[in-house]
This record gives C-alpha cells, structure tokens and sequence, in this order.
C-alpha cells in the first residue's frame, strides 16, 4: 500500500486540475491518482476552520462529481461534520486502483479529537469514474464508511475528573460537588423564540446580555447554551421561580470541582471554566473548544496536573432523530492531586474574622516550625484581589523587627540606651510619634522600651549605627526582602538602598521605600519564633529551601529579638494579647501612613507569634495597629488553639 501526504492549499487543488484528466482510461492509474490526492486535498481544505482572512472559493468546487454539484456536496459535507467540534481532519490517499472495472480510491481520515492522545484514524472507499477525464460520486461513506444518507457526525466532550486540592491532613479542599447549570435547551424552545428567551434568561441571572443571545443565536437546534453555574444548594429563589416563565430555559444537574465555599481562598486556589477563545488560540495543542481548565489562581497555574486528559466520544446521528451509533471513544484520564498546607478549619476562621471588615484586609498564619502556610484569608475589601501573599504595602512599625535586628547586629543591646524624642528632623523632614505615644515613655530609655512602646524618634536617631545594607541584610535574615518562586502567587517584600537620607531615616520605621505583603510579615515574627529564617510553604513539591543571601540568625540575636518582641506584649502597644490563654506571645503593632488621592490615611497592622503559630493581619486603612487590627489578630488567636 502506498501512502501520499497531502497539503491543504486550495492552490494544490486548482493545480491539479482534476477536470483536465481527459482520453478516458488511457491515462490508468497515474489520472486516477491525480484524482484521489485532489479529493483528499479538497475535503481536508473545506474542513479546516476559516481563518478570516481567506477570499478562495469552494476547494470542493475544484472536483469532478458524478450525479450531483459542487455545491450541493459543499452543503452535505458540511452538514456531516459540523458537529465535530471544529476538529480538522487531515485525509490522505492510501490506494487507488483506477484498473479495475469499478475504479476506487482508499482515503485515510485521522481526526485529531484529543488532545495529545491517540487520534481517530480510519480509511473510506471513493468510487472513481473514468470518463471524459476522472470523477468522484459523492456518499456521506466517503467521509466515515458507516454512515447512510442524512447521517451526520457529532463529537462530545468528556471531561476528565479533575484533579483535587487537598489541605493539611489530607483534607480536601476542592472536590467534585453538586452544582446545577441553567442555560436554554435549544431542544425546547423555537429558533425564532430563542433570542428573547436567552435575554429573559440573562436578566434574570445577571449575566451580560448580549454576549448569551448571541451565543444562543448561533447554536445548534439541538445544543444546550450555559448561562450560569450555581452550586446546589446557592440558586437565588427568584431564579428557581423564574426560569419557569422562560420558554426553553432549562436545568442541568452535574458536579463541578469547587472550595468548601464560594469565597473559600478564593483569590489563591482561583477557579475552573470554560477554556476562552483566547487559550485556545494561544494553547491550541492543550485546549480546544468545550473544554474546561483552570482560568485563574492555582488552578490555571497548575491546570496541566490537576485538569487530566479530556476524552471525546464520537457517534453517527441519525437525521430522523433514531438511535445514535458510537464511533469512537477515547476515554478522559483523571487529573493528579495537588497537596497544599492549607488548614481548612483556620482559613475558614481567618475569612470569619475578617468578614465584618470593611476597608480591604488580609490575615496570613505561618507554622513557624516549617513555614507551612495555614491560612492566607482576604477580606471582601480587597475586591477578589489576593493581597494576603502578593500584597505590596508599606509595612510600618511592624518592620521595627527588622531594624531592632539591624541595631543588634551594629553593637547595641536590648538595654543600650537610646533618645526617645518628640519629634526629629532629619534634612528638613520632621518626624513624629504615633499621636497617642504614652508621654513617660519619652526621653532616654532602653531599646527594648522604644521597641516596646514603638518610639520613632528614637530608632531614627540611632540610624548612623545603619550602614548601607544592613538593614537588607537584617530584612533577609527573618525571611523578608529576597524574591523567590514558591509555587505561588508571593511577594516577599523590599528593601531597596535608600536614595537619600531622609528617605533611609523612613525605611527605619518601615516607611519609606520599604514594601511588604502579610505573608512577608507573618515570615518575619515566624522566623523571630523559631530563632531561624523561615521560608513560608505552600505548595508540596516545591523547593523552600533558605536563599544563601539570607545571613543565618545567631542564637543570641534570637533570644533577645524575642524578648523584645515579648516585652511589647507585657508593657506596650501589644497589651490587648498579654491575656491569651497558652503560651507567652509576642508580637509588634504597626501604622504606615499612605495618600489616598489629597488624603492621607493610615495603614494598620499587627504581627504575633504564639507556640508554633504566627500571624500578620493587615487593614489598608484603619486607626491603628493596637486599634484597628489588634483585636483581629486577638479574636484569631483565642479562636485558633
């Protein structure tokens, strides 16, 4: 047997000039053949989607049939494999036996009907007849040999089970559960009646109307065209009462991978849908129309393990509606797992905690002991915006951690005696403390005290004890400042060198320059809690080992961070924990002001550590830390044990 390759351009077809074969069979074979590869040419050609740009006529047009016209074949042609999908064949000649008394040519069709998987292949028989130059009769065998008159072909998609996200113990965080899809059944409603039906539709359920009409226009009079998907247990009254009044408007029950809830780390393990037309034309070998994938958060950014291999069943219909007959099949394959540190029980508090919270929010908890992230909840604020690991903010006074390791390492003590001002004014710029700063606190007192109490003044004047550097340094030694992938949307935060003084003297009370998320934040206060530089975890799997720039942390600087850290809980701005039952806890509050358009409002924020649980709550505009997001940090914790 012999197998010719054939190219899709029309131009191939109009060249061989399947017309021009002419002195009846004396050309044998070699015309016959000529015949065949133009068939196989033309038929692949017409299959293929229109790209838009393209002004050639009809590749069907260029062959010889027998019996019919161009033009009614180009109309059954189309009708035989528009249900496919869009899914181009590719159709070579494997034989043709124009001697015979009855010439045929064997075509093989390989349709590629999924993706990376084994393709669909067969071969049909064509009838050649030997005339005034080669012909084709036309049958619906020649494109699948089984198929009668008025049969058609129709391609289903079957979705793979996706895979899970499981959280901390193994618990599943997103599975399949019960969702129902209500869309209009073309079955059940008219051509002409379906528009209005599909805008009814799409006001009820508040969807962009346009777009659904149209895709209910342009659908099949047997298709089922989505409007929405709702979890079993969440579709609005109104919607369940309404859609009755809607001629064709239709229920469809399946499962769907979903989180726990609908907000439930929303903005972190993202969501799953229809694949756009867009990731089909930039992936057009890992998608294709019908499709589901990740489109957002962890499920986009691990959609090629968690999604599978999608399957496609193809079936012969019958134009009087009778029993379909399957074809093909290519069962999906289920997608692999993907194991998170997630703890359902805490992400759920932390989304509790910070539901009440207007301004945008966010709450990290870190296992100090292996930098496992617990939870990492954003508050309704942030607008599905994930500020909780990739947010970018001045961190404030919560940064004073940073510096106090900073001061420590250039010689000074938790006792070294430092002038705790009202006001400094470095190159013109005046700096102040925090409105309320108790006035017994003002004066010569110990670092630990202007820890304690969150003095400004006092680490500002002590900032020729900084040198270039040293305080990134300081920052990458509690897990702040050096930027690597985890696997995870995560900003580490920055220290960038100061480009004047006045602006160094800002980075020493976390202003400045000086940027954080709350996961950066949470990294630090875990690392002063396990006297190491902590490497916050996420994802199994993926390398969170220490960057070599990160100097280790000694074990005295260790122990007199945490004693600082511990005496803001006992004496200063971190009072409102001091009554936590369990173990000592340490903490650090923190205000960063920010321009809000002429505005200046202030950022609040607040770090703990309690045993092997630390912790960052961040409220983009508030009063102050201690105020503001103190007592989320404290409802947090007593809730946690």
């Amino acid at each position: 047997m012999r197998r010719s390759s054939v190219a899709t351009s029309f131009l191939l077809v109009s060249a061989l000039g399947l017309t021009a074969c002419s002195g009846g069979g004396s050309d044998g074979d070699d015309g016959a053949r000529k015949a065949a590869e133009g068939l196989a040419t033309a038929l692949a050609t017409a299959a293929a989607p229109a790209d838009g740009a393209s002004t050639a006529s009809d590749p069907l047009a260029a062959v010889t049939w027998t019996g019919t016209d161009p033009a009614t074949v180009a109309k059954e042609y189309a009708a035989v494999i528009d249900g496919m999908d869009g899914i181009a064949p590719s159709v070579e000649v494997a034989e043709v036996d124009g001697e015979a008394d009855k010439p045929t040519a064997t075509l093989t069709w390989t349709w590629p009907v999924v993706a990376g998987g084994d393709p669909w292949t067969y071969d049909t028989t064509v009838a050649l007849a030997d005339g005034d130059g080669w012909a084709v009769a036309w049958a619906p065998s020649i494109v699948e040999p089984s198929l009668a008159d008025g049969e058609t072909l129709d391609a289903t998609t079957l979705l793979a089970q996706r895979g899970e996200i499981t959280g901390a113990g193994g618990e599943k965080l997103v599975t399949e559960r019960p969702v129902v899809r209500i869309g209009i059944d073309r079955t059940k409603v008219t051509a002409a009646a379906a528009p209005a039906s599909a805008r009814a539709l799409a006001e009820l359920v508040d969807i962009e109307v346009a777009p659904f009409v149209k895709a209910v226009k342009g659908a099949g009079d047997k298709a089922f065209v989505e409007a929405i998907t709702y979890r079993a247990n969440d579709i609005p009254a109104a919607v369940r009462t309404g859609i009755e009044g809607i001629a064709g408007a239709h229920r469809v029950t399946g499962e769907q991978a979903l989180a726990p809830t609908r907000d439930f780390a929303a903005p972190i393990l993202g969501r799953v849908g229809p694949v756009t037309a867009e990731m089909v034309e930039k992936d057009p070998d890992a998608y294709r129309p019908g499709d589901v994938a990740g489109v957002s958060g962890l499920q986009a950014r691990y959609d090629e393990q968690l999604r599978g291999t999608t399957g496609r069943s193809v079936h012969a219909v019958p134009a009087d509606g009778g029993e379909e007959r399957e074809l093909f099949l290519a069962e999906p394959a289920a997608g692999k797992p993907l194991a998170l540190t997630l703890d359902r029980r805490l992400q759920t508090l932390a989304e509790r905690v910070l539901g009440g919270v207007t301004p945008a929010s966010a709450l990290v908890a870190i296992r100090p002991s292996d930098g496992s992230i617990l939870a990492a909840a954003n508050g309704a604020g942030t607008g599905g915006q994930n500020y909780a690991t990739f947010g970018q903010f001045a961190p404030g006074s919560t940064f004073k951690s940073v510096t106090s390791l900073a001061l420590l390492r250039a010689g000074l003590t938790p006792q070294t005696q430092v002038q705790c001002t009202p006001t400094v004014t470095v190159n013109g710029k005046r700096f102040k403390n925090y409105s309320d700063y108790p006035s017994s606190a003002i004066g010569t007192i110990p670092l630990e005290e202007a820890i304690a109490q969150s003095c400004n003044t006092a680490l500002i004047g002590a900032r020729a004890k900084v040198k270039d550097g040293d305080l990134a340094d300081a920052a990458a030694s509690l897990g702040l400042g050096i930027d690597h992938d985890l696997g995870f949307p995560a900003y580490f935060g920055e220290v960038p060198p100061p480009a004047s003084e006045t602006e160094g003297a800002a980075d020493l009370i976390g202003q400045g320059k000086v940027l954080a998320s709350p996961m950066a934040m949470a990294t630090v206060i875990a690392s002063v809690q396990a006297g190491t530089t902590v490497v916050p975890h996420l994802v199994d799997g993926v390398d969170v080992s220490v960057p070599s720039e990160a100097e280790p942390l000694s074990a005295a600087e260790a122990r007199q961070l945490k004693a600082m850290l511990r005496r803001v809980v006992t004496n200063g701005s971190g009072r409102g924990l001091a009554d936590l039952p369990g173990g000592p806890v340490i903490a650090k509050t923190g205000t960063a002001e920010y321009a809000d358009g002429g505005t200046i409002r202030t950022h609040a924020w607040m770090i703990a550590a309690q045993g092997d649980l630390a912790v960052a709550v961040f409220v983009q505009t508030g009063e102050s830390g201690s105020r503001t997001a103190g007592p989320l940090l404290e409802e947090f914790l007593r809730a946690a044990r």
